[in-house]
């Protein structure tokens, strides 16, 4: 008779040792993981909870352990580490999406035509574009004023380089620099031909003109920056190393960061003047969930390009020319010595193997026995096997695109010696043993696929060379997933808190529609963005 009374305490007893599932934000299953976690590299599944990583295993473990009102089944997609730009122009981008786009243009007959549809009705006070690439056309040389000055006799026009190191000007807009024949520049040049003014400026030279420039409003600038970040987002990015900013825009940056406007995470590098020294030095570090101001970007040379890069010996295709320093060394050694008593990094552009000897010799001067500064030198592009040892403490940050548009180009600015250790990215992996890959956006597309692709493949998106260019320094995909995710975030001081999927860090993945690790290395620029995640947050 008591049998019934055994029966439901027996159950009472069996349900209360069954432990209780753990309660979490988002659970993540049946995924292909590519984690960048050495110690568990690939996972099914995940849970999140108050925008980070709690759990990480197959997708029974977690099911068995958590419990979500939120479950995402991906049925095989490929999920990876929120991906980090190790060098871009986010604010520029956003800017340059206001202005006449020329990127792509074949000639200067089509930029041109695009010049007139664009002022066609409109009542303007300048016209400002970028993106123009004369390697690309048939006629290869710098284009001159003369059509912009028939086409635009009144409204002053600047028309940037793809790499922002030349600019093209009408004599409206050298009037309102103020800029003749007798005018001087230091680290730049003002183009001429039989003692005329062309329109080219290169370098330091820009600057006049860039200060007669009118001031985006700031309705303008906030425009920018949330373009800025959908495009970004739309392409899996969660981080960006923003190489150059001002104390306005970062701060504009983090107002429409705390007000949940802007959802991309800034490494911001501070432009170096003696304002912004002064300020950030007086300061200090600063950072935030989603914006991390402890840099300073310095230029030391211009662009191979527009042959302003400094170069040890002279171009090979242009007689006694060595390209030219755009901060005297004087005041880099000046830099260098103030950032080394602080806790800032100084993160430097060099191009040439001239700029980055220099560079590397300097940082190696003025930091001595300090131990993980984590300088960066940006670009690294030319560099004399010489310096290369200094690489072991000074972190090369890289631009995988840049040698795939520049490869059709490069050995006739630097011959056959010079260009077989240009580009060199496992060169310099082999050296450092971390490599920070990026895009220099707006110079290049945006798009991490065609970065993973170019650092893989050596190739362009036609894929040319067939063997690929200078294949011998082309990156492992585990290098170059690694080079996009946990060494920028190293290089960021950040490695503690993204750039892999681990518990305790923050929620930043992004979901892919093929499975980058192991598809055909051609396909992978086409790979699709189905989801991007920051910490925890679908936000595209």
């Amino acid at each position: 008779m008591y049998k019934p009374l055994i029966y439901l305490i027996s159950i009472s007893v069996l349900i209360s040792c069954i432990p209780e599932k753990q309660k979490a934000d988002l659970i993540v299953t049946n995924a292909k993981i590519h984690t960048v976690d050495e110690a568990n590299p690939t996972a099914e599944a995940f849970t999140v909870k108050n925008g980070s990583f709690v759990a990480i295993g197959n997708t029974k473990e977690i099911l068995d352990q958590y419990e979500s009102e939120k479950i995402l089944d991906l049925t095989g997609q490929t999920v990876l580490p929120g991906l980090i730009d190790g060098h871009c122009h986010f604010y520029n981008l956003g800017i340059s999406m206001q202005n006449v786009d020329l990127v792509g243009t074949k000639s200067y007959e089509e930029i041109l035509q695009k010049l007139i549809s664009y002022a066609k009705g409109k009542e303007l006070n300048f016209i400002i574009g970028r993106g123009w690439y004369q390697n690309d056309w048939k006629v290869k040389s710098y284009p001159t004023k003369k059509e912009l000055d028939r086409l635009f006799p009144k409204i002053p026009v600047a028309l940037s380089r793809v790499d922002g190191h030349a600019m093209l000007v009408n004599q409206a807009a050298l009037d309102l620099a103020e800029i003749d024949g007798r005018t001087m520049v230091r680290g730049g040049e003002i183009i001429k031909e039989n003692g005329e003014i062309t329109g080219v400026l290169i370098d330091n030279a820009m600057s006049l003109i860039e200060n007669a420039m009118p001031e985006p409003t700031l309705s303008e600038k906030v425009k920018a920056l949330k373009n800025a970040d959908r495009h970004c987002l739309a392409l899996g990015l969660t981080t960006v190393s923003d190489a150059g900013l001002n104390r306005d825009v970062i701060d504009l940056i983090d107002s429409l960061q705390r007000n949940g406007e802007l959802k991309t995470k800034v490494y911001a590098m501070i432009s170096v003047s003696d304002e912004n020294l002064d300020h950030y030095l007086d300061r200090g570090i600063y950072k935030t969930e989603r914006l991390n101001v402890r840099s300073f970007k310095i230029y030391a040379d211009g662009a191979l390009g527009s042959r302003g890069a400094a170069l040890k010996q002279p171009y090979s295709d242009r007689e006694n020319h060595f390209g030219a320093m755009v901060t005297s060394l004087e005041d880099l050694d000046d830099i260098a010595r103030t950032l080394a008593k602080s806790k800032f990094q100084m993160n430097t552009h060099a191009i040439g193997d001239s700029a980055n000897s220099y560079v590397l010799k300097t940082y190696a001067k003025e930091l001595k026995s300090q131990t993980n500064r984590r300088w960066r030198i940006e670009h690294a592009q030319i560099v004399d096997p010489e310096d290369r040892d200094y690489f072991r403490e000074i972190i090369p940050s890289v631009q995988p695109t840049h040698a795939t548009s520049d490869m059709y180009w490069a050995k006739d600015r630097l011959g056959e010696e010079r260009i077989q250790y240009a580009y060199a990215y496992n060169d310099l992996l082999n050296t450092n043993g971390r490599i920070v890959l990026g895009t220099d956006f707006p110079v290049e597309k945006v798009n991490p696929m065609l970065t993973f692709y170019a650092a893989v493949a050596r190739k362009d998106l036609s894929g040319y060379p067939p063997e690929g260019f200078e294949i011998e320094n082309k990156l492992s995909r585990e290098a170059t997933l690694k080079g996009m995710t946990i060494w920028p975030a190293y290089a960021n001081f950040e490695e503690n808190e993204k750039g892999s999927i681990e518990p305790g860090k923050k929620a930043d993945f992004v979901i892919l529609d093929q499975d980058i690790m192991s598809v055909e290395i051609d396909q992978v620029p086409d790979i699709k963005i189905n989801g991007t995640y920051i910490n925890g947050e679908k936000v595209y």
